[in-house]
């Protein structure tokens, strides 16, 4: 979608929207906090946002920005000063009826040059352990890819693993059901999704490698190609934390056209196991996620496209001061530590059995300002290095990261 197509009707809802807003009183404006005292699962995320009901509208709205500044060099090149407007969310959700609700998620990257749907569902409720969603679903793979917005997060970058290796905010149309059960200290959460899925361009595209991401670029797959089934389980215990398996797969190359047979049927299959806990007393927070690529590449292709791929991130959070900031009531100070790892091809060459490298290590050390649990000011150090096919010496990158980033 291109954003002189968007641009005239965003325009419109915006002038309108004015004429609405201006005649409206301020005191009817209410802003819907996040349930912060109920225990929630990563799935809970879409909705668990803030939101501001507008007295008597039948929608609540809300939204999230980001902004960056960065210099970073590899092996001692840098492109400079960078100023970055990343991206601007913006959710609407709406409670049709009884047991009907409706939310939207549309995101706005580089200032503009992008525009997506990242999610629009409308969610049909049964029963606690049975619920219909259908529309454009954020595919439950992993933890990050439903609970990515930018203001829950110490860093001013998403996972390498969540960017590189599984497509962020990877999003598709279909249906499928969920629910949840809760009894005591104890919440279990499931969700199964038919939807569409994945193209020969993971195999197929200027990174020359196995590349899960590149699908993101195509969009004909909000409306037509193959079938994607996405699978999750998730235990939590509010003394020891939630951990989530997960599953996505299904075939991926055009095999028929036509009718004309073209090739065999062949598969991608994703797994992912997710983790987060908060220590008591210190009150660290840990998360985490590990996912793992099985991939069937066709025996054409050279070694450089991997048939197996893992990686993932950890991020530890440590709040250091809790108390009353510049006026902020209840203002923290954290430091913070992510390490993540990604392998784009597991294996080792044929011809003579040494490794085949072409992975990438990170580490990113992170002080944060939040004065409210809503908005984040962050600084981050960033350091990887990253080795091409053949493990020769690796590119180092570093450099520092300062952004920021509010829901509203």
């Amino acid at each position: 979608m291109s954003l002189r197509d968007v641009s005239p009707i965003f325009v419109c809802i915006l002038f309108f929207g004015h004429l609405s807003f201006g005649q409206i009183d301020s005191t009817l404006l209410k802003r819907r906090p996040v349930d912060t005292l109920q225990q929630t699962l990563n799935m809970d995320a879409p909705y668990n946002r803030p939101f501001l009901d507008v007295g008597k509208l039948p929608v609540s709205l809300g939204g999230y920005m980001e902004v960056n500044w960065q210099r970073l060099g590899t092996d001692g090149v840098s492109e400079g000063h960078q100023f970055q407007a990343r991206r601007l969310t913006l959710f609407v959700a709406s409670t049709i009826s009884r047991r009907l609700k409706f939310l939207t998620e549309v995101e706005f990257e580089e200032g503009g040059r992008e525009i997506a749907i990242e999610f629009a569902s409308l969610d049909l409720e049964f029963h606690p352990l049975l619920n219909l969603r259908g529309g454009i679903i954020l595919n439950p793979i992993g933890a990050f890819n439903q609970n990515h917005d930018g203001p829950k997060w110490e860093f001013t970058d998403r996972p390498i693993s969540a960017t590189q290796l599984l497509p962020a905010t990877w999003s598709t149309p279909g249906f499928g059901l969920y629910g949840k059960y809760h009894s005591e200290a104890w919440m279990f959460g499931y969700e199964a999704y038919v939807t569409g899925g994945f193209d020969d361009s993971i195999i197929d595209n200027p990174e020359n490698r196995t590349f899960l991401p590149a699908s993101k670029e195509n969009a004909e797959r909000f409306e037509e190609g193959n079938t994607l089934f996405t699978g999750k389980i998730a235990l939590r215990n509010n003394a020891i934390g939630e951990v989530g398996l997960s599953y996505m797969g299904g075939t991926y190359n055009t095999f028929e056209a036509d009718g004309i047979v073209l090739d065999e049927k062949r598969r991608l299959n994703v797994f992912a196991i997710d983790f987060n806990t908060t220590l008591p007393r210190l009150n660290t927070f840990i998360t985490g996620e590990w996912t793992f690529i099985d991939v069937d590449v066709p025996d054409t292709f050279t070694q450089q496209f991997g048939d197996k791929q893992h990686g993932g991130f950890m991020d530890i959070v440590q709040p250091i001061l809790k108390k009353k900031i510049f006026g902020w009531e209840k203002a923290v100070v954290n430091l913070a530590l992510r390490l993540e790892y990604v392998d784009w091809n597991v294996g080792s060459f044929d011809e003579t059995g040494g490794n085949i490298a072409q992975d990438i290590w990170n580490i990113m050390p992170a002080i944060s300002f939040r004065p409210t649990p809503q908005t984040v000011i962050r600084l981050n150090y960033r350091h990887s290095e990253e080795r091409d096919l053949l493990g020769n010496p690796p590119a180092v990158t570093g450099g520092f990261i300062f952004g920021l980033s509010t829901y509203f």
